[in-house]
């Protein structure tokens, strides 16, 4: 603030001081003084001031990284210890694409009967199912089996999408979409679409379904 009151003042000062004597060598020294002086401090502090935000703003520059780092690594650490990380639905598509492509398959070869054909969809069913999902489908069976010759239902099924939710060795969750088409006597055919999460695990040569739910 005094340097800029007193700059515009500076040319008539100089031009006095010889008629001035001493009082105006005193007024110039003082003043000259004074707004050299207040600069020059002013200078030193602003670069005083300079160098310490420079220093306190690396040393938080430095802080953020490291705890950035640090940060990063621990979610790393996280991101593997997690289930997640063990799910090989996410890494391994080789054995993703297999368990979908079983699963798919032998739901197709269990749900699509005629009505001649039923001692081959009993066939197809021990073949691809075990544990639970046996028992759950001799049940339906012999439920369904009955009614078949009866009145000559033909059900068709295909898995129109498989997803591998989980996977981790021999265990894997699936979710399967399914569209039926079924048809009684000479009626018209009409269609259904079903869901379905599927448990199975690998035996032998190939995967088996050992448990069904419908969603």
């Amino acid at each position: 603030m005094s340097t800029t009151e007193d700059g515009p003042g500076l040319p008539e000062d100089h031009g006095t001081k010889s008629a001035d004597g001493d009082g105006a060598a005193t007024a110039d020294g003082d003043g000259a003084g004074t707004a050299d002086g207040g600069g020059a401090a002013g200078d030193g502090g602003g670069r005083r001031s300079g160098a310490a935000w420079r220093r306190g703003a690396l040393a938080v520059a430095v802080a953020v990284l490291l705890i950035g780092g640090g940060a990063f690594l621990h979610s790393a650490h996280q991101l593997r210890s997690t289930p997640s990380a063990r799910n090989q639905a996410l890494t391994d598509t080789e054995a993703t694409t297999r368990v979908g492509g079983d699963v798919a398959e032998g739901l197709a070869r269990i749900f699509s009967y005629a009505p001649a054909g039923a001692d081959a969809a009993e066939r197809s069913a021990r073949t691809v199912l075990a544990g639970r999902a046996a028992r759950q489908y001799e049940d339906l069976f012999a439920q369904v089996r009955a009614s078949l010759a009866e009145q000559r239902i033909t059900l068709t099924t295909q898995a129109v999408r498989t997803g591998v939710m989980e996977l981790d060795g021999d265990s894997a969750r699936l979710l399967v979409f399914l569209d039926q088409t079924s048809r009684r006597g000479k009626a018209a055919a009409t269609s259904a679409a079903a869901q379905l999460t599927v448990t199975a695990k690998f035996q032998g040569d190939r995967w088996l379904i050992v448990d069904i739910k419908a969603r």
